[in-house]
């Protein structure tokens, strides 16, 4: 399938720049798929197409401070080998043993070229040392096309201990700790998993087809426990609504054929596109995405492509806000 049947044309204006707040009203698109339909609403009124058969996963990881800025912009991606090492990019060009340092005293030295833009580096200091120097020049990393409110680029629900994403899963930038108080006094079973959002979000689709297009490793985990849980959900016919496409690959990669979720802990590198055939999840909760992107591509597998496209030109026409501070889907 060709990349360019996922492009769309979108006016700049549409792309937001900041959260609405409260942050459950935003707007929700509701969208049916089997009658094809779709409906303007509010997140808020999220609650009312939920009920206690309804389970909603979400995706717990936290988002680090990953970009640095001395001489040179880097952009960390994962620690490697040693405690000091990490494999990164860095913004403009670089030779093997350059060094960059930053004005707190750090610096980092380049050791290896690899492609797509990736470096590997090592730092000056170690251990809790150099987590403090890299705290001192470090921030949320954002997107491209955002250029302030970093410090909200995280969900209420991430997880302290699971500090390890570089980008948020932004589907569920839209809830507020009312909100999910009030759909968990509704019944709707809450469950969390994680997956550590990588270089992926960001990575544009370059080839000609998509099925040319590699995508990079994201590994996560599910607990035992809620792999059971989730598993005996899923046997007693509730609905498991995937809030955003981070959980969506996640629930689909651990997923057997017979549709039972098996492993707990692992380096995924799905690529979900049309035709595909969802294994476990039911229903998906998601934001508007960038043109010949992944993430558009698998929305597309989930609700039909040129149904999907039906739904992105409404949400245009209607001033819908786009990409990781807009507006959201809800489709089932």
């Amino acid at each position: 399938m060709r990349t360019d049947e996922f492009h769309f044309n979108l006016p700049q204006n549409l792309i937001a720049q900041k959260r609405v707040h409260p942050y459950d009203r935003s707007k929700l698109l509701i969208v049916e798929r089997k009658q094809q339909t779709y409906e303007d609403k509010h997140f808020f009124d999220i609650i009312n197409y939920l009920t206690p058969n309804d389970v909603l996963v979400f995706n717990d990881t936290k988002v680090f401070k990953a970009r640095l800025r001395g001489k040179k912009e880097i952009l960390l991606l994962e620690n490697i080998s040693d405690q000091d090492s990490y494999r990164c990019i860095i913004k403009g060009n670089v030779k093997v043993g350059s060094t960059i340092p930053f004005p707190n005293g750090l610096v980092a030295t380049v050791l290896a070229i690899g492609e797509d833009g990736e470096r590997d580096i090592c730092f000056n200091a170690k251990d809790a040392y150099l987590h403090q120097l890299i705290d001192e020049v470090s921030e949320l990393p954002l997107p491209p096309y955002i250029t302030k409110h970093s410090e909200e680029y995280q969900t209420i629900y991430a997880d302290e201990k699971k500090s390890n994403s570089i980008a948020a899963p932004t589907a569920g930038f839209h809830f507020t700790n009312n909100l999910l108080e009030r759909i968990k006094q509704k019944g709707v079973v809450t469950e969390h998993i994680t997956l550590s959002v990588g270089i992926g979000t960001f990575r544009p689709v370059k080839s000609e087809t998509i099925e040319d297009h590699p995508m990079h490793a994201e590994v996560y985990h599910i607990d035992e426990e809620v792999k059971n849980r989730l598993n005996s959900y899923k046997k007693e016919r509730k609905r498991i609504i995937a809030v955003g496409t981070t959980s969506v690959r996640t629930l689909e990669d651990s997923a057997d054929t017979n549709g039972i979720l098996q492993k707990t802990d692992n380096e995924t590198k799905i690529f979900i596109y049309p035709p595909y055939q969802f294994k476990f999840v039911d229903a998906l909760i998601t934001n508007f995405h960038l043109p010949q992107s992944t993430l558009i591509m698998l929305v597309s597998a989930f609700g039909g492509k040129d149904f999907i496209f039906s739904c992105y030109q409404h949400a245009i026409d209607a001033q819908y806000r786009f990409y990781s501070f807009g507006d959201a889907m809800f489709i089932q």
